[in-house]
């Protein structure tokens, strides 16, 4: 059982006017939008109950999938060099932000015994033809175990990926090429699910009702977890301990809808930009997996009526303290147009001690002794206050360390609070109308069947002027 030491916290202090002055948010400010957090709140529910938010239940219902997972693991990681993803989107920026977190920061560079005898591990989410040709000059393909990943079996990006790596496992392996192919997919529909059968290979399975920026603890995160040794069950425990958190109908005892109010009022307010930044190396790549997760669920054009909105927050990667030196300036003294959330570790992995030399030079010397734990924590304080200073609202989420059950936990909080603000602002945060655009564009351009349409409306589009091209 979880304890209060083991969990996340949420200081919103210096959202608020007190502490901020004019462009931060008073009491009355929430508690004027009390009755739209109560429809918030009993929506969430009713949805989650009617089986409109499949992704709720990840934290609860995924333990014989990751038994499976394991096992699976255990027989094939002995018998490959590296594990592949080739997926994009959450498919891909899920596993990274995981394996970044909790693993080795130069995990593929270290003997495989300190790797705990898993193998090296990549993620391929784009079709950049050096990306995969770069890959193929440090593996060997044919020692790989290469990871499918897409819902549809659909995807240009992941199943051109998929094309090129088959037919090169072919050519190299023939019929045991199926060994070093495995895919997470639909049960039943698309085109890799039939793939998948027809060829033979091993397949895990995307519940039906989970998008992709919410399948972080279904397969599509799970396996790649696991085949890097990373304790997928402790994952899920820390997603199922913020769940029973979520549960609060309070706002004031739930952090997640907090999170999403305080995002929501900062709309409202006229600051649509969130910037995430992460004071620790190890959760880098969580502030990429919030980006995609915060603009294609609340960036949308129409409201569940049908109106025409246009919202959506703007969100910005970050990290401390190495944007203290690249962005920090803009956030302290630029326009009023966003807050700043970061996010800090109470206890780091590891500790390096500064030597005590340059006792002679003030501007060196007071550093002798300190801890690069306690220098990057001062700074992350320093970067609060003089946002503070300057009226400048922000907030912190903080882990009490970095480890499977608390990440869990942290990947649960934002997409609840991600949830919550789309239903504060009446919106859909579960569909991808912008992104399907383009994907149909591309469909059209290379003339997939079915695109015809699609294809005479990019061929009617306006010629490009030479005049406006230097």
């Amino acid at each position: 059982m979880a304890t209060t030491h083991e969990q996340l916290r949420l200081d919103y202090n210096n959202m608020m006017a007190e502490f901020v002055g004019e462009h931060g948010f008073s009491p009355d400010d929430i508690q004027a939008l009390s009755a739209k957090v109560r429809a918030a709140t009993a929506a969430m529910k009713d949805k989650r109950a009617k089986g409109l938010m499949d992704w709720r239940d990840l934290p609860h219902n995924q333990a014989a999938v990751a038994d499976d997972i394991l096992a699976y693991v255990a027989s094939k990681a002995d018998g490959f060099e590296a594990f592949v993803v080739l997926g994009i989107g959450g498919s891909a920026l899920g596993p990274m932000a995981v394996q970044q977190a909790i693993n080795h920061p130069y995990y593929n560079e270290l003997p495989r015994e300190k790797r705990g005898g898993f193998p090296k591990f990549y993620v391929v989410d784009n079709v950049d033809p050096e990306r995969l040709v770069y890959l193929f000059n440090i593996i060997e393909p044919e020692k790989c175990l290469f990871n499918v990943i897409s819902k549809s079996g659909s995807t240009s990006e992941t199943m051109s990926q998929f094309m090129i790596i088959k037919q090169m496992l072919e050519d190299k392996l023939g019929q045991d090429a199926r060994r070093n192919i495995v895919c997470t997919t639909d049960s039943e529909k698309g085109n890799l699910i039939k793939i998948a059968k027809q060829e033979g290979y091993k397949t895990f399975i995307i519940p039906s009702g989970v998008g992709g920026r919410f399948s972080e603890l279904t397969p599509v995160g799970l396996l790649p977890a696991a085949f890097a040794g990373i304790d997928i069950r402790a994952l899920l425990a820390g997603a199922a301990f913020m769940d029973k958190m979520c549960e609060a109908d309070d706002i004031s005892q739930n952090s997640a809808h907090m999170y999403g109010l305080l995002n929501y009022i900062a709309m409202q307010k006229a600051m649509p930009m969130s910037v995430m930044m992460p004071y620790a190396d190890s959760l880098k790549f969580i502030a990429d997996w919030y980006a995609q997760l915060w603009a294609e669920s609340l960036g949308k054009k129409f409201d569940n009526g049908g109106n025409v909105v246009n919202v959506g927050p703007t969100p910005v990667k970050a990290l401390g303290v190495t944007d203290q030196h690249s962005q920090v300036q803009l956030y302290v003294e630029g326009p009023y147009d966003k807050i700043v959330v970061f996010i800090g570790v109470d206890e780091y992995r590891e500790t390096v001690t500064i030597p005590t030399i340059y006792g002679d030079i003030p501007s060196l010397g007071f550093l002798g002794g300190v801890t690069h734990n306690r220098l990057i924590t001062a700074m992350q304080h320093s970067t609060e206050y003089a946002l503070m200073a300057n009226g400048r609202p922000n907030m912190t989420i903080t882990l009490p360390r970095v480890n499977e059950f608390t990440l869990g936990q942290l990947l649960y909080f934002f997409e609840v609070a991600t949830g919550f603000a789309g239903e504060l602002l009446n919106i859909d945060a579960f569909d991808q109308p912008g992104v399907e655009e383009g994907k149909n564009a591309t469909y059209a351009m290379f003339g997939r069947p079915g695109y015809e349409d699609k294809k005479k409306e990019l061929d009617a589009r306006p010629a490009k002027k030479d005049s406006y091209v230097i």
